[in-house]
C-alpha cells in the first residue's frame, strides 16, 4: 500500500470527458477525500476560469471550489504578473483567457490596437506572443503572431498539447499552433506554463502543502501528466480512460509507476 497524502488529477480524459464523469471518478475521489487525502485538479485547457471548472466538477458530483483547481492560464498569469508585469501581450486564445490575464493586471494588446479591416494588427508594441487553445484561430491571428515574432517578441504558451480529447474524437490544441509558428518564424517557444512545465507543479505542490514524494500525479497523457509528475518526484499513475493506451505505456523508456483502468482503483492502492 502506498503512503500518499495528496493527489493531483488531470481533468479531461481523467476525471471527465465532455459533460460526463468518467467511470470510477466520482466514487474514487469521494473515498480519497473521506480518508482525509488532499485533492487538486489541474487542467492544461485555458478555455474557462477556475470558477467554471469548479462548478462543472460540482455539477458532475465532485464538489470543488476555485481553490481546488489550477489551469495553465492561471499559472501563466500568476508567473508573468510577478516576473514580467509590464509586457504587452498578443494572445492567440479565447476571451476567457484574455480576461484571466487582465485580472492578473497584465496588458493584453489585441483589444487595444486597431481591429479594422487590415490583415495584421501592427506588431510594433507587442512584447510577447501568448499561444493557447483557441477554437477561434484564423489566418489573421496567426499572421499577427508571426509578424510579432519576426520583430523579436517573446514567445510564451499556456500549454503545448497537440490535441484535446472530446466525445467522439480529438480536436487540434495549442501544440499545433505552436508548431506552426516555430516552423514559419524559426523561433522556439521559450516559456510554457502548463503541463509538463515545472511552473504548474510548483503551484500545485504549494497549494497542497505537501512534498512531492507524498503526492501522486494521475492523468491520461503520458507526455504531459506523467512526464510532469516524474520530473517533480511524484508517484505517477496513468489512467486508461483518455488519450493513452497500455501499448503506449509499454513503449515508454520511463513508464509511470502505475497503470489503472479508472480512478475507482485508487482507494485500494493507498493507506
Amino acid at each position: 500500500m502506498l503512503a500518499i497524502d495528496g493527489f493531483v488529477f488531470d481533468l479531461d480524459g481523467t476525471v471527465y470527458l465532455g459533460e460526463a464523469a468518467l467511470p470510477g471518478s466520482v466514487e474514487g475521489i469521494a473515498e480519497l477525500r473521506r480518508r482525509g487525502k488532499r485533492v487538486l485538479f489541474v487542467s492544461n485547457k485555458p478555455l474557462e476560469p477556475r470558477q467554471a471548472y469548479a462548478a462543472k466538477l460540482t455539477r458532475l458530483g465532485i464538489p470543488a471550489t476555485p481553490d481546488d483547481v489550477i489551469t495553465s492560464g492561471y499559472v501563466l498569469g500568476h508567473h508573468l504578473a510577478h516576473a514580467m508585469p509590464d509586457l504587452r501581450l498578443y494572445v492567440i486564445g479565447e476571451e476567457n483567457l484574455r480576461a484571466e490575464l487582465r485580472d492578473h493586471g497584465l496588458i493584453v494588446v489585441d483589444e487595444l490596437l486597431d481591429q479594422d479591416v487590415r490583415e495584421v494588427i501592427d506588431p510594433v508594441g507587442i512584447d510577447a506572443v501568448v499561444v493557447a487553445f483557441d477554437r477561434t484561430l484564423d489566418y489573421r491571428k496567426l499572421n499577427t503572431a508571426y509578424q510579432a515574432l519576426l520583430r523579436g517578441a517573446r514567445f510564451f504558451a499556456t500549454n503545448a498539447d497537440k490535441a484535446c480529447p472530446m466525445p467522439g474524437g480529438s480536436i487540434p490544441d495549442a501544440g499545433a499552433t505552436i508548431a506552426a509558428l516555430e516552423h514559419i518564424s524559426g523561433r522556439k517557444l521559450e516559456l510554457l506554463a502548463g503541463k509538463p512545465s515545472p511552473l504548474i507543479t510548483q503551484v500545485a505542490l504549494e497549494r497542497l502543502g505537501l512534498p512531492a514524494a507524498r503526492c501522486m500525479m494521475v492523468g491520461d497523457r503520458l507526455e504531459t501528466d506523467i512526464r510532469m509528475g516524474q520530473a517533480a518526484g511524484m508517484v505517477t499513475a496513468a489512467v486508461m480512460t483518455g488519450a493513452s493506451t497500455r501499448e503506449d505505456v509499454a513503449r515508454m523508456e520511463d513508464p509511470p509507476d502505475y497503470v489503472i483502468e479508472n480512478l475507482g482503483e485508487l482507494p485500494g492502492m493507498v493507506t
